[in-house]
């Protein structure tokens, strides 16, 4: 590729697009409720607001390029390979700017057909495959690449599990945009979606068991020519960034004392690399704030994301784990009533409705959201949840 197509640092017109950015996704609300300790009472609705939440700097960072993208190419035509974040009232934006997203095949793939020489395709914070980097540099398009630097950092790792002859055992969902970039960099690869299966894996090592029952299982979860016999002789850990950081410690622990058991503590390092701080800062900084809110005396949990964030349903998770319901939206509109809300379970690929989620009497809510998500979509919600009571109580217009 010609070093002047490829774009990883922007073009310098972050204080130019920042008026945009700031209109688009800031709230004055959001401002207000942090200088009152993200907590806020109106018409029987107390609101907690978790310390961090929503953007993070690697979001940030790719949104303000894509803005850039476009104020540095005013006549070009500019696609993204994939969503640019999940959430989508950035994307509906970033298409209100004439950036179309490219299509995607019968076969799940990217349709990039429509890529003309000159053209300019921007990658998104998940990264893209090497297979998908190479058809691009060979379609000779202007590349602008806003992959989450944490997100390269794992790629560093994989890489150099496989010039180990390590097989990488990735903490991810096999689907996600970001695992099959990280996968696509491994000489070697298994996906582990969660602790579960990261001990159906140690027993198979330990115990052994049937190779056929192993490849169907992870059938679409493994690099091809997997050979469980030969490929987990020797192994490190990496991940998906945006999963939870306890649970990717957990599978770290787990096989390393596998191997330990298996070839003991003298040949450990010749069979087990531990993946070190792959969790990104931001999705650790959201996950410690939800373990922070959830010790206080709160009646359910809203977790604003969109439902094909990762980091988002984690959020969730926690507050499940205590045993305070809770509702994963993608924005105010989930909220229908007082007596129904449209929400994403762990359980469904798709939003369901519930009814009878707010209590009647007075109630305290805590609010958190995953990390592509902008203050005023958090604003938003909370205007909403105050506005089901507005009748009791008017909301002040100072809003």
């Amino acid at each position: 590729m010609k070093n002047g197509n490829y774009h990883r640092k922007g073009f310098g017109l972050k204080d130019e697009v920042e008026p945009d950015l700031v209109a688009a996704y800031e709230s004055n609300l959001i401002a207000r409720l942090k200088e009152e300790g993200n907590s806020l009472t109106r018409n029987g609705i107390t609101i907690r607001l978790a310390d961090a939440f929503g953007f993070c700097w690697g979001v940030d960072r790719a949104v303000s390029m894509a803005y850039e993208t476009r104020r540095h190419f005013p006549e070009r035509r500019i696609w993204i390979t994939n969503e640019i974040i999940h959430n989508p009232l950035v994307n509906s934006h970033l298409a209100g700017m004439d950036i179309d997203f490219l299509p995607v095949t019968e076969a799940g793939g990217k349709d990039l057909s429509g890529v003309n020489p000159g053209d300019v395709v921007i990658v998104p914070a998940f990264g893209a495959s090497v297979e998908e980097m190479r058809i691009l540099e060979s379609l000779d398009c202007e590349i602008v690449d806003t992959t989450c630097p944490w997100v390269s950092r794992v790629w560093n790792r994989v890489i150099k599990y496989g010039d180990g002859r390590f097989t990488a055992i990735i903490h991810g969902k096999y689907d996600h945009e970001e695992t099959i970039a990280t996968s696509s960099r491994a000489m070697t690869y298994l996906v582990v979606q969660n602790l579960c299966e990261a001990q159906w894996v140690s027993r198979y090592i330990l115990e052994g068991g049937s190779r056929g029952e192993f490849l169907a299982k992870f059938a679409k979860a493994i690099s091809t020519g997997f050979d469980p016999d030969r490929d987990l002789e020797r192994v490190g850990i990496a991940n998906q960034t945006t999963m939870l950081k306890g649970e990717t410690e957990q599978i770290g622990k787990l096989f390393e004392k596998t191997m330990l058991s298996k070839f003991g503590p003298g040949k450990l390092d010749d069979h087990f690399l531990s993946p070190g701080d792959t969790i990104c800062d931001a999705t650790q900084e959201r996950q410690d704030a939800m373990l922070t809110l959830v010790e206080e005396p709160l009646d359910l949990m809203i977790v604003i994301g969109g439902f094909n964030s990762s980091n988002t349903g984690h959020l969730r998770e926690i507050a499940e784990t205590r045993g305070i319901p809770a509702y994963h939206i993608d924005g105010p509109d989930c909220i229908v009533s007082s007596e129904e809300i449209m929400h994403k379970p762990h359980s469904t690929p798709n939003a369901v409705s519930a009814g009878e989620w707010l209590p009647p009497s007075d109630v305290v809510i805590g609010i958190t959201a995953g990390a592509s998500t902008p203050n005023q979509v958090v604003a938003e919600v909370i205007e909403r949840l105050f506005a089901l009571r507005q009748s009791e109580s008017p909301v002040p217009e100072a809003y």
